[in-house]
């Protein structure tokens, strides 16, 4: 009996073609795993040669800390499937929940780029990574803190969420801390900003799950998740 492979690489090898799917299956199974606890920093020394990472499960951000600045900030945020580069000197990867990710050598990247519908894959998850950081990026442009929080829920539920019938549920815990780290604002600014969002009905929130009050097209458009 064959076990399911770990959720990352099932989503790599989604519609891939069986004669893609078994050497991206054996490229990635000779590759190293690092198992992350939860809370713990990762720095880059703990995925040594690692050219790229696939989050094959739980959900990942990316932390950047500076000298001489008091506040850290998440440049990126992934779930299982997601393909980001390994953290730059002044970041660290920090699992939300216990996770796991295959590290891909640079070996391992020139094979998977020499079959051309996984190299096909592989551009396509990291140019949804990049515009991910791009969005990130962004959403600092906006001076009104409630602006920035807003901004960027809607941008996780975008990415992570899911329609039911009392909203879009954001699939990962969302603390005030790390949301402060996303906007790169203070914890009791979100508070503040958050409770503004919630007396306007924009959001509801029950512990650390978020749910939007918004009409899905205007976060989806067409392609909405509709859970049942």
């Amino acid at each position: 009996m064959h076990s399911a492979p770990p959720r990352g690489l099932g989503r790599l090898l989604d519609g891939l073609p069986p004669g893609s799917a078994g050497p991206l299956a054996q490229v990635l199974a000779t590759s190293n795993v690092v198992e992350l606890e939860a809370g713990v920093l990762y720095f880059r020394a703990s995925f040594p040669a690692g050219a790229l990472l696939l989050v094959d499960d739980g959900f990942v951000v990316l932390r950047a800390s500076y000298p001489g600045v008091s506040r850290s900030i998440v440049t990126c945020e992934a779930d299982a499937g997601t393909i980001l580069l390994p953290p730059a000197p002044e970041e660290v990867l920090v699992g939300l929940v216990r996770s796991r990710v295959t590290v891909i050598s640079a070996d391992a990247h020139d094979r998977l780029l020499s079959l051309p519908q996984v190299a096909q894959r592989v551009v396509e998850q990291l140019t949804e990574t990049l515009g991910k950081r791009q969005e990130t990026i962004g959403n600092f442009a906006q001076t009104r803190h409630v602006e920035r929080v807003r901004r960027k829920l809607l941008q996780l539920a975008r990415s992570y969420g899911h329609v039911g019938r009392d909203g879009i549920r954001i699939d990962f815990p969302v603390s005030h801390a790390l949301l402060a780290e996303m906007i790169g604002s203070s914890r009791e600014t979100v508070t503040r900003a958050l409770d503004h969002l919630q007396r306007a009905g924009f959001v509801a929130r029950n512990g650390s799950v978020y749910r939007l009050l918004v009409a899905p097209e205007s976060v989806f458009g067409l392609s909405q998740r509709l859970e049942v």
